[in-house]
């Protein structure tokens, strides 16, 4: 399952695992016609995370459910001198609760079922890296990531379920492209701290590693960054 996998960053992980076979579910909030262009290749469902009953309606989609990867975030942009609280409320709902509730529900599924499942969650650099103006957004993640590894620690052991975090960096693809555009990262271009912008099949192939059956890899936030964390 992707749920709010319908963007850049979770097209290019729909289109990998279903070359290689996986039946997939595809979750979006708001863009349908963006999702439709995954119809061939997955079941698509509407679902804001933050709603318990879309929630359940998404876990339901699945008849069987092995693996979750949550893409879903909202990059809480505020102008400056605007009033950031609706921004802050609306990104704690997007980008922590909505995802890291998915997560422990899809977990609770899997033991009950006796599933040995893996979960992957979206980072972010923001989260680690001190960026000017992105509190709205980096916090939430910062608390994603370290709720990710509580999950992990809770569902080690007997549970067979590991819980992983992707934390891409400056990627040519998603809520990035903007900031691309406008020559925002192209410092780190110039100053040689990563040798190119990152791009969607390099997250895809981390997630896919993340979710290989029978992996011995839990509780981890797994850099896609270019070596920006460096």
């Amino acid at each position: 399952m992707l749920a709010g996998g319908s963007g850049g960053l979770g097209s290019a992980v729909c289109e990998l695992l279903s070359a290689e076979g996986a039946r997939l579910v595809v979750s979006y909030r708001a863009n349908r016609e963006r999702a439709e262009r995954l119809r061939d290749r997955a079941q698509i469902i509407q679902a804001d995370l933050a709603i318990e009953a879309d929630r359940r309606r998404l876990l339901d989609g699945a008849k069987e459910l092995y693996g979750l990867v949550v893409f879903a975030g909202d990059p809480a942009r505020v102008p400056p001198g605007a009033d950031p609280r609706d921004a802050m409320l609306r990104s704690h709902e997007v980008n922590y609760l909505g995802p890291i509730l998915l997560a422990r529900e899809a977990a609770e599924r899997m033991k009950a079922s006796g599933t040995p499942g893996a979960i992957v969650l979206l980072g972010t650099m923001q989260a680690a890296a001190l960026f000017t103006g992105s509190t709205a957004y980096a916090a939430q993640k910062a608390a994603l990531m370290h709720a990710a590894r509580i999950l992990a620690k809770e569902c080690r052991g007997t549970a067979n379920i590991r819980v992983n975090v992707v934390s891409p960096g400056v990627m040519a693809a998603g809520m990035a492209e903007a900031s691309i555009a406008r020559g925002k990262y192209e410092r780190f271009l110039t100053d040689g701290v990563i040798p190119r912008y990152g791009r969607a099949e390099d997250v895809a192939r981390a997630v896919r590693f993340l979710l290989e059956p029978d992996s011995y890899v839990t509780g981890q936030v797994l850099g896609v960054d270019g070596g920006m964390g460096l």
